[in-house]
């Protein structure tokens, strides 16, 4: 017999207008305000890779988790964007959410504490929406990240200059999508589909496989995503390599860079013993020391975002 199944149909959702938010854009870093009083030695080595890949072809691709949202630091990855350093983004499924509801209502982030004691959590009418750009991606075998970027660009999203997937959009950037099901709000809606949002997140994975063929001279950050980071590109990896070896091109000579607030100690550079609690934290063994081996070199930045990604976008307006 069948596993009995949750009947979505008895759930109640209720619209963004009713729910109290902790982020609105008016706590959003703008261009032109005072950056933070910080330095770190290795940032701006980072920033003269990524502007010298920039100019010689190579990818420069970000990958992100949510943080970098809700700290209010969009504007300046899209500015980077903008001036033709990012190549590609790559994001996780609450970035997605945080993008798509900032540039909707001009704000995002629930109290997680307040609604999942109310049984309201994560059930909002409006950003079940995505389910809908998945399923619209799904049908015209796009990727869901461009089906949400052009959605958000080109119905007129009041607040589309912040979003990170309009620009994509509008630049010709690719930005991919990478959900893991269960993971995001939207996965509790009656609307979500999940063969289609496998589909559409699919798609963008082997969209992302594909710009790592690009990656030798190259640069991958690695900010604030500790699972869907190293996961994802470990696998496009060696999706890329196989290709490239197949062909005779190197794919070995590359940077990679971490930022995040774990202690690793001194020593990044050599994997951490299964005895060592470091050694389980994805981001250290997969992109500082196991993906770089063989030509490759890796950065760690251990600092809060607010502090790192205004000074790195600072240090590449400054070479540029």
């Amino acid at each position: 017999m069948p596993y009995p199944l949750f009947d979505r149909s008895r759930l109640r959702l209720r619209p963004l207008a009713e729910r109290q938010h902790d982020l609105t854009l008016e706590q959003f870093a703008r261009l032109d305000d005072p950056l933070p009083d910080y330095a770190h030695p290795d940032l701006l080595e980072l920033a003269r890779r990524m502007v010298r890949a920039s100019r010689e072809g190579r990818a420069v691709i970000w990958m992100m988790g949510a943080h970098v949202i809700k700290q209010g630091l969009s504007r300046y990855v899209i500015d980077l964007m903008e001036r033709g350093v990012l190549t590609g983004l790559a994001f996780n499924g609450a970035c997605a959410i945080h993008d798509f509801e900032l540039a909707l209502v001009g704000a995002t982030t629930e109290s997680v504490a307040r609604y999942i004691r109310e049984g309201q959590f994560g059930l909002w009418q409006e950003t079940g929406r995505l389910n809908d750009l998945a399923a619209q991606a799904a049908r015209e075998g796009l990727g869901f990240g461009e089906v949400v970027g052009r959605a958000i660009w080109e119905e007129r999203f009041p607040h589309r200059e912040v979003s990170l997937l309009a620009a994509g959009y509008r630049l010709g950037i690719p930005i991919t999508i990478h959900v893991g099901i269960g993971y995001d709000i939207v996965h509790e809606h009656p609307n979500c589909d999940g063969a289609a949002l496998g589909q559409a997140s699919y798609t963008d994975f082997l969209i992302f496989a594909q710009e790592l063929l690009n990656l030798e001279g190259g640069v991958l950050l690695s900010v604030g995503t500790a699972i869907m980071g190293p996961e994802v590109f470990l696998k496009a990896l060696a999706m890329a390599r196989n290709v490239a070896y197949q062909e005779g091109r190197p794919l070995n000579h590359f940077t990679t860079a971490v930022f995040d607030l774990q202690d690793l100690g001194p020593d990044w550079h050599h994997e951490a013993p299964k005895t060592d609690a470091r050694y389980y934290f994805r981001p250290y063994k997969t992109l500082l020391v196991r993906t770089v081996q063989g030509g490759g070199e890796s950065f760690y930045i251990q600092a809060d975002h607010k502090l790192t990604v205004p000074t790195l976008w600072r240090h590449i307006c400054e070479l540029l």
